[in-house]
Formats: C-alpha cells, sequence, structure tokens
C-alpha cells in the first residue's frame, strides 16, 4: 500500500471496492476479485490506464478500526498513481444508508413497485451526508479538468455537491437501475433534491431510451428544462412493438445556464472473457458432465437474485404449471433455478427468500420422482466459470423479471451459445429486450403469456434457434462492456459548447 497526493484526471464513485479483501495469516489482503463479471473489471481497466486515478468506495469499519483506518491505498493489479479512497462507515450509517434508505425508500420506486416503497424508516439526511462525503472527497482528488464518474442511485446527490465545490469539472452520471415514470418517481418525498442535483451533471447516461425518456419527463415535471435536442433512437434498440421501446430519445437538456447532455448506453457483456472460459478444458469437462447427468433431457436454467423484482416466484409457479399441462413432459425436463440470497442485513428480502424456498420444496414434492427431480435449486453464489458451463449446457434461458434495469445474464446466454443454438426467454420488463428482439419475450405478469413462451422455447427447432439467437449474438460482440465505457468516457469528454452556437446547428430547435 502506498499514499498518492496528486491530483487524478479520472475519479471514479462506486459503492463497491475494486478488489477482494481476504485474512491471511492474521494480516488483510487485498487481491483481484475472483468474480470477474459485471462492469468492475472493465471500470478497473480504465481506472488502471488513467494517468493518475482515484477511485472512491464506502467501507465499513468498527470502532476500533478508526484510529488507525488507512484511507488512501493502492491493491495488487494497479499501478501506484490508481488509488483507492475509503470513506470508513460506521455499521450504523451502512445499514441506514444502504440496506434501509437505499433498498426500502428508492429501489421499490425505482421498479415501479410503490406498495412496497416507505420513506417511514429512511435516514435522508443520512443518505446526505453519505454523498457529502463522497462528494468532498472526490473534490480533494480531483483535477480541475478531471473526470468524475458517478454510478448509480446511493450517489443522486454527489453530482450536486461537487458542483458546489468546483463549478467547472466534467461530471458524468449513470443509473444501473430502471429510471422510472414521473408518476412513479414524484413518490419520493426527495424528489426535488434529486432532479437538482441530477441537473448538475454534463451527462446522464441510462441503459435505455425509456429510462432516458422518464428521466426527462421527471425533470420537467419538477423543474423549467428546455428539451434541446431529440433524435431518433440507435439502430441496436428496438424502436417499437415493445413494451420498453421508444422511437425517440431526448439527447439535450437546457436548465438555467447548464446544458446536460443525456444518453442511452446499455453496459454490455464480456464476449472475450466467457470465450476464453469456455475453451478452457475444465470448462469443456463440466459441459459434459452436466449433459451427462441430464441425458436427453431438455436442460432450463434461471439465474437471479434473491429480490422480488426478479420473478423468481411468477417463473416457479409457470414452470408448475407446465408440468400440470404436460404430463408428458414429467421426467423429461429439468429446471437449474439460481436464485442467489441477498447479504445479511437486507430484511426487505427474507420473505421472498422463504417463499422461493417453499415453492420449491412444494413443486418438487408434488412430482419428483426416485430418479428425477424436476428443478434443482441454488441460493449460494456460484463461480462465474461454472455459470457459464450451466448456461452453454442448457437448452433453454428463462429470465423472466418484474423489472429490470437490465439483465447480464441474458446476454451472457446468448453469448454462450455463439449464435448456434439456445432458446432465451425474456421479460420484456428487463432492459436488455428492445436490444434482444431475437428472444421470446413474455409478459410476467400474465400466466397466459408465460406459458405460450415456455411452450415456444420447448418447440423451437435447430434452424428457428440459429435465426434469432445469431444475430442477438452479433449484436453483443460488437456491443461489449468495454465498447459501453469507451462510449461514457468519449460523450463525457466532449464538453458542451456555448449555447448559441448549439443553438445555431441544422435541426435544432427548442420543444
Amino acid at each position: 500500500m502506498s499514499n498518492n497526493p496528486s491530483k487524478s484526471s479520472l475519479v471514479i464513485l462506486y459503492h463497491r471496492e475494486p478488489y477482494d479483501e481476504v485474512v491471511e495469516n492474521g494480516r488483510r489482503v487485498y487481491r483481484e476479485k475472483k468474480s470477474p463479471n459485471g462492469i468492475l473489471p472493465t471500470l478497473k481497466s480504465f481506472f488502471s490506464s488513467a494517468e493518475a486515478s482515484t477511485w472512491i468506495a464506502w467501507k465499513k469499519i468498527s470502532g476500533r478500526e478508526k484510529a488507525n483506518f488507512q484511507a488512501d491505498m493502492t491493491y495488487e493489479g494497479a499501478g501506484v498513481n490508481c488509488v483507492v479512497h475509503r470513506i470508513p462507515l460506521s455499521a450504523e450509517q451502512v445499514r441506514d444508508f444502504y440496506h434501509i434508505t437505499s433498498k426500502e425508500a428508492f429501489w421499490p420506486i425505482l421498479h415501479t413497485f410503490p406498495e412496497k416503497h416507505t420513506s417511514d424508516s429512511a435516514n435522508w439526511e443520512n443518505f446526505k451526508h453519505i454523498n457529502r462525503l463522497f462528494a468532498e472527497a472526490a473534490c480533494t482528488k480531483a483535477a480541475e479538468d478531471a473526470l468524475i464518474w458517478i454510478h448509480d442511485y446511493n450517489l443522486w446527490m454527489a453530482p450536486y455537491y461537487i458542483r458546489q465545490k468546483m463549478p467547472h469539472v466534467r461530471i458524468a452520471f449513470f443509473h444501473h437501475t430502471p429510471f422510472p415514470s414521473p408518476d412513479t418517481f414524484n413518490i419520493l418525498p426527495w424528489r426535488e433534491e434529486i432532479i437538482e442535483s441530477l441537473l448538475c451533471c454534463d451527462l446522464c447516461g441510462f441503459h435505455i431510451p425509456r429510462y432516458a425518456e422518464n428521466f426527462v419527463h421527471a425533470a420537467r415535471s419538477l423543474r423549467p428544462v428546455a428539451v434541446l435536442r431529440r433524435t431518433p433512437v440507435s439502430t441496436a434498440f428496438t424502436p417499437s412493438g415493445a413494451a420498453l421501446a421508444e422511437p425517440e430519445i431526448t439527447t439535450q437538456l437546457k436548465y438555467g445556464d447548464r446544458l446536460i447532455n443525456v444518453d442511452a448506453f446499455p453496459v454490455g457483456a464480456n464476449p472475450k472473457l466467457i470465450h476464453s472460459i469456455l475453451e478452457q478444458p475444465a470448462a469443456q469437462q463440466s459441459i459434459q458432465a452436466i449433459r451427462e447427468q441430464i441425458g436427453d433431457n431438455t436442460f432450463i436454467i434461471s439465474a437471479s437474485r434473491v429480490d422480488y423484482t426478479k420473478g423468481n416466484c411468477k417463473m416457479l409457479l409457470a414452470f408448475e404449471r407446465l408440468l400440470d399441462r404436460r404430463p408428458d413432459l414429467r421426467g423429461k425436463i429439468n429446471l437449474m433455478a439460481i436464485t442467489v440470497k441477498s447479504a445479511a442485513g437486507m430484511r426487505v428480502y427474507r420473505t421472498v427468500q422463504r417463499e422461493i424456498e417453499q415453492m420449491v420444496g412444494r413443486i418438487n414434492g408434488r412430482f419428483a420422482r426416485l430418479s428425477w427431480t424436476p428443478i434443482k435449486f441454488s441460493t449460494e453464489p456460484i463461480p462465474y466459470e461454472t455459470l457459464i458451463a450451466y448456461m452453454k449446457a442448457a437448452d433453454i434461458a428463462w429470465i423472466t423479471p418484474l423489472r429490470d434495469g437490465l439483465n447480464l445474464v441474458a446476454k451472457e446466454y446468448v453469448i454462450a451459445h455463439g449464435g448456434q443454438d439456445g432458446a432465451l426467454v425474456l421479460s420484456e420488463f428487463a432492459g436488455a429486450s428492445v436490444e434482444l428482439p431475437g428472444a421470446v419475450l413474455t409478459n410476467p405478469y400474465s400466466q397466459h403469456s408465460m406459458d405460450a413462451a415456455i411452450d415456444q422455447a420447448l418447440a423451437m427447432p435447430r434452424a428457428e434457434q440459429k435465426a434469432r439467437m445469431e444475430p442477438m449474438y452479433q449484436a453483443m460482440c460488437r456491443y461489449d462492456v468495454k465498447q459501453w465505457a469507451n462510449h461514457v468516457c468519449q460523450e463525457a469528454q466532449a464538453r458542451s459548447v456555448d449555447l448559441k452556437q448549439q443553438s445555431e446547428e441544422k435541426g435544432l430547435a427548442l420543444v
């Protein structure tokens, strides 16, 4: 570990630290993460390649640890000019900030479950205080011409506090969850402060055009915001005919004397990593072993976290109906349901986990035979390499969240099959659905739609599988996670120019 007092050209604000912390021989050691999925590896590559960079995250510590706590550190795998700055938080602060305020007040609204929202238990002052700590750390570390890249709703208020201290710094914000329609978003008691903060950004990024439009409508409902530019959506998105489709997207706003660029760029998967895993002898042996255990049965995989937004129970009920409707499939079909339980302290998910476990037990109890159990069930995290092997071996992926910002698992399944085979049953309400038109799209709120979708996937001939999967595979390889990060940085680096110059550009009009 070493300190680095220099100013950073790139500052990333993200709630997770970019490494695994382990105890070896009685001391803490920091290692590269064992599970390389998600956006962390790509963010870390940008973090490491910058001339000088700082990654700001929170760290839960005890009262004993506070006296000797070292905020700045480097870690194995990154250069000495790449500093991780940890903000020390007590267990009570973490509980109020993350487990309660974020998950009980914000999460239900973001995913359009207002009946699960409560602001009574939220600690808004603590939330703002922690956001202010992130902002102060960013301003201390950032050079005047730095890019400050903020991630997700946990740091909604950070742009406001940063802009107060550094009025000319570039601020990019990427929203990893859905952004709801204004009638839902405006349930939040702190809606005006949140919108005011997001309007301090130079760039607000979202996965898909629908979320960007929802943000624009929410902002215009609360502030005198002018729309300066709208464009047709990129050809990467389905423009119509889907639940989350949008034909146009607002790409620039004016608020006061500020210009705010808005864009949609969904996080990509990592085809290079998935291909490298599947090329390994260990993965090939795992896939062969899975298929030998399954035999001639149809193998379906479903992977998600324990969360009421993920639709696990509705998927399990659809599987139970399938076995009721189709006695011929009993003994000839296997569902691998991976529903990873949430971290300790997430009280909002305890009931969901209990319901899932009881439902799996009931279905297996009804239909299991001595030589066949219909559902293989896991609530423990599995290594990424193992998950990819399961995906490759699976005939069908059944991914039907009630609401999901994106869903990388769906993309990873497409990549694992290389455009050759497989069938993806995907919820219309997953953000990835507007990128994956070859999937069998379904409405998870409709029993008829869910039943028809799984029947279609089960009956799909190999030629149709290839015709659907190949274009999706090519698209996922073109727009991978590295391209996503490049896009964000390119857009954020392009500073907003003078409003007069903008208004003179061809086709620009105030709306």
